[in-house]
C-alpha cells in the first residue's frame, strides 16, 4: 500500500517549496466576537437586575 502524501523532508525540492508556502489569510478579526460578548454580558445583567426587583 502506497502512501499518498509526500513527506517535504524526504525530498529537498519539496522541502523547499513546503517551505515557501505561505499561510492563507490573515485571521479574521475578533471585535465582533468581543463586542457580542459584552452585549450578552449587558443583557444579561439587566434581565438579572430586573428579575431582583
Amino acid at each position: 500500500m502506497s502512501d499518498n502524501q509526500v513527506d517535504p523532508s524526504g525530498n529537498t525540492e519539496a522541502f523547499r517549496a513546503f517551505t515557501r508556502t505561505t499561510p492563507d489569510a490573515e485571521a479574521p478579526s475578533k471585535l465582533p466576537l468581543v463586542i457580542g460578548g459584552v452585549v450578552a454580558a449587558v443583557v444579561l445583567i439587566a434581565v438579572i437586575v430586573w428579575l431582583a426587583l
